[in-house]
């Protein structure tokens, strides 16, 4: 019997995210089925760290994939090479394709094409989409062949706003069955060293060198400004962090005026010290444990939004979290999400985040409003063993 050949594609870190709790737990469904993956954006982290085939080249540009946000970053990328690595990833999967039998994409219209250019059935994850943004998707003359060829067996959208308008602009193929990053949470038991009677903030950097590096910094000033506002002895902060920013943790504090030893960052005032708790193994401990989310991220902040959590964002330099990227997470994201200030975060910025925090944590019935609100935008758990029902039946 022939073994079969699935191709995982995405273009994107957060859309890698996706594809890679899809294939968990398509792996349970369907052991005997090759899984293969092509981060059409990226070096493919998530994939490597499953051990999941990357089949091509696998370059870092320097914008990360959001052109989107900065036009200028374009140049860049094409003085690095974007048009011939981008050529060389298409041979790669049409090379590729001529063995293999199904196509998930995950992303958005370029995944799609790319999928459809294979002549390989396909099914698409649109998690790029969204009916929040603008009140109705506006598919353009391409996206809709795509999706309605006879090739693309299935579209999953990224929440029932989206599902339904797609429907009624025509995609019948198209459903909502949750965010498969929301099966990514589960808790491992780490020991953060809480205080129960303490309100207990997250921080969420980011995942990207350097700019996760300038985030924590902006980050830890805000710390200092919610201390100022709240008082001592009444938050405790705890900080989810990549392996890489961890190595960077001593310099960022140096740079901040704070102290850095055994994952600790303390800051010293007459009254008290103010610690930051850093761990790169914890991030869905320190999520389900937290009070209130403060960060400068994309797929952690979804995260967050999903399990009822209130965010407070503040804008960075970029080149992924700026304020264009932040306002738009709010639309998405709803009223969970709150951005402060439309410029980099200043003095000024900084306080009035502060002051929003201590607003949002005295406030139940806004607190209450963020659980429904999560339910509503990111779906329940369960949602990549039911994508990955649906790929194991095309095998079955």
């Amino acid at each position: 019997m022939k073994t079969k050949n699935i191709l995982f594609l995405s273009n994107g870190h957060g859309e890698d995210t996706h594809n890679c709790q899809i294939i968990k737990a398509f792996t349970n469904i369907s052991p005997d089925t090759n899984i293969s993956a092509m981060p059409v954006v990226g070096v493919g982290n998530s994939y490597k760290n499953l051990n999941i085939p990357i089949i091509g080249p696998q370059v870092n540009m320097p914008s990360g994939g959001f052109l989107y946000l900065n036009p200028l970053l374009l140049f860049k990328d094409l003085r690095k090479g974007l048009i011939n690595l981008t050529w060389q990833k298409l041979q790669t999967i049409w090379n590729f394709a001529k063995n293999c039998d199904l196509i998930m994409a995950t992303g958005d219209i370029v995944v799609a094409a790319i999928a459809y250019s294979t002549k390989l059935p396909y099914v698409v994850f649109l998690s790029a989409d969204s009916s929040y943004y603008e009140g109705q998707i506006n598919l353009g003359l391409i996206l809709p062949k795509l999706l309605n060829n006879p090739r693309c067996l299935k579209v999953f959208a990224r929440d029932a706003l989206t599902a339904q308008d797609l429907n009624l602009q025509g995609i019948e193929k198209v459903e909502f069955v949750g965010m498969p990053v929301m099966d990514n949470l589960i808790l491992t038991g780490k020991n953060l060293l809480l205080q129960p009677e303490l309100f207990t903030i997250a921080i969420l950097p980011g995942s990207r060198l350097p700019e996760a590096g300038r985030n924590l910094s902006l980050l830890l000033q805000l710390v200092r400004k919610i201390v100022k506002v709240m008082g001592v002895n009444v938050c405790q902060f705890r900080a989810a962090t990549v392996p890489i920013l961890m190595l960077e943790l001593e310099a960022i504090a140096i740079s901040e005026g704070w102290q850095y030893q055994g994952r600790k960052l303390t800051f010293f005032t007459q009254e008290d010290a103010i610690e930051v708790i850093c761990y790169e193994d914890a991030f869905a401990d320190i999520l389900q444990h937290s009070n209130l989310v403060i960060g400068m991220a994309g797929t952690a902040i979804e995260q967050a939004v999903g399990l009822g959590k209130p965010v407070i964002t503040i804008p960075g330099e970029g080149p992924s979290f700026t304020y264009r990227f932040a306002e738009a997470q709010t639309r998405l994201l709803g009223s969970s999400v709150q951005v402060i200030g439309k410029k980099l975060a200043n003095n000024f910025t900084l306080q009035e985040a502060a002051q929003k925090i201590k607003e949002a944590l005295g406030d139940q019935e806004y607190l209450e409003s963020c659980i429904n609100n999560g339910l509503e935008r990111m779906g329940k758990p369960g949602a990549s063993k039911k994508i990955a029902n649906y790929l194991a039946k095309y095998f079955s």
